[in-house]
C-alpha cells in the first residue's frame, strides 16, 4: 500500500490536474478530505488570519505547529504545508522546523524565494536560495518529503517576469525542488514559457480569470492550489447571513 507521500507525489505526475484545496483549521480540512480531494494543503495566509495575525511570518511558529498537528489528526488524505520562508535564518534552522512538520505527519511543503525587506516583499538572490534549498534537501535526506517550491517573480510582478522566472526555475529543479508554484501567472503563454524550462511538476493559484480546470490539464499544469480562495469565500458568507439577517430578506445560506 502506497505512503500518503507516494501518494502525493504520485498525484503530481497522473495525467488528471491535482486541485489542491487550502484549510486553515481541523474543521475545515475534515470538510474538504470529505468533499473529496485527494489531499489537502494549508493557506499560511488562512491560518494566520484565524488566529488573529497577518500573512507573513508575523503567526509564531509553535501557534501553527499546533494548528497542523490539529489537522494531520483530523484526515487521513497526504498534507502539505505552506511553510513560507521557513520561519528560519538558515538553511538548519529551515530543516529543523520543517523536521517538526514530518513529525506531524506533514508529506509536502511549499517554500518561498522572496523575503520581506521591512515592509516589501523582494525576491531573493536566486543562486543564494538554491543553494540553501540544497542544503535543506541534504540536511533532510531521509525525510519523505515533496518540495514544491513558490516563485515569487509573477505575484511580485517583478519586470522582466518571465526572462526572471526562466532563469530561476533550472536552478530550483537542480536544488532538489519535487515541484515548482507560479502563484499569479495566469496567461497561457507564461504558463507554456515556464513550462518548457522545468522538467518538474507546474503548481498555478486559483485567481480570477484564469483559465478553468479542463484547460490548465490541457495546457499540461500539474497542480491547482485554491490558496485563501475558499477562507475567503467562507468568510464572506459570514457577511452574506448577517446582512440578510438584519435586513429581514430570507436566508439562502
Amino acid at each position: 500500500m502506497a505512503s500518503n507521500y507516494q501518494t502525493f507525489k504520485q498525484l503530481h505526475h497522473s495525467d488528471r490536474l491535482l486541485v489542491l484545496p487550502n484549510a486553515w483549521d481541523a474543521y475545515s480540512a475534515s470538510l474538504l478530505e470529505k468533499h473529496p480531494f485527494p489531499a489537502v494543503a494549508t493557506s499560511s495566509a488562512a491560518v494566520a488570519q484565524a488566529l488573529g495575525y497577518a500573512d507573513g511570518e508575523n503567526m509564531p511558529f509553535t501557534d501553527y505547529l499546533f494548528v497542523v498537528g490539529r489537522i494531520a489528526d483530523s484526515i487521513q488524505v497526504p498534507l502539505s504545508v505552506d511553510i513560507e520562508m521557513g520561519y528560519g535564518s538558515s538553511a538548519a534552522a529551515i530543516a529543523e522546523n520543517i523536521r517538526r512538520l514530518t513529525d506531524l505527519g506533514v508529506v509536502g511543503i511549499n517554500i518561498e524565494d522572496s523575503v520581506f525587506v521591512g515592509s516589501r516583499r523582494v525576491l531573493k538572490d536566486a543562486s543564494s536560495f538554491a543553494r540553501m534549498l540544497d542544503e535543506v534537501r541534504n540536511l533532510l535526506w531521509s525525510k519523505e518529503l515533496f518540495i514544491n517550491v513558490r516563485c515569487d517573480t509573477y505575484i511580485l510582478n517583478v519586470d522582466g517576469r518571465r526572462e526572471e522566472t526562466r532563469r530561476r526555475l533550472p536552478l530550483y529543479e537542480s536544488a532538489g525542488a519535487d515541484g515548482i508554484f507560479l502563484p499569479c501567472i495566469a496567461e497561457e503563454e507564461d504558463i507554456l514559457d515556464a513550462m518548457g524550462h522545468t522538467r518538474l511538476p507546474l503548481n498555478v493559484m486559483y485567481i480570477p480569470g484564469l483559465a478553468g480546470v479542463d484547460e490548465l490539464q490541457r495546457l499540461g499544469v500539474r497542480r491547482l492550489s485554491l490558496g485563501p480562495a475558499v477562507f475567503s469565500e467562507a468568510y464572506r458568507q459570514v457577511g452574506v447571513f448577517t446582512n440578510q439577517l438584519f435586513t429581514n430578506k430570507k436566508t439562502t445560506v
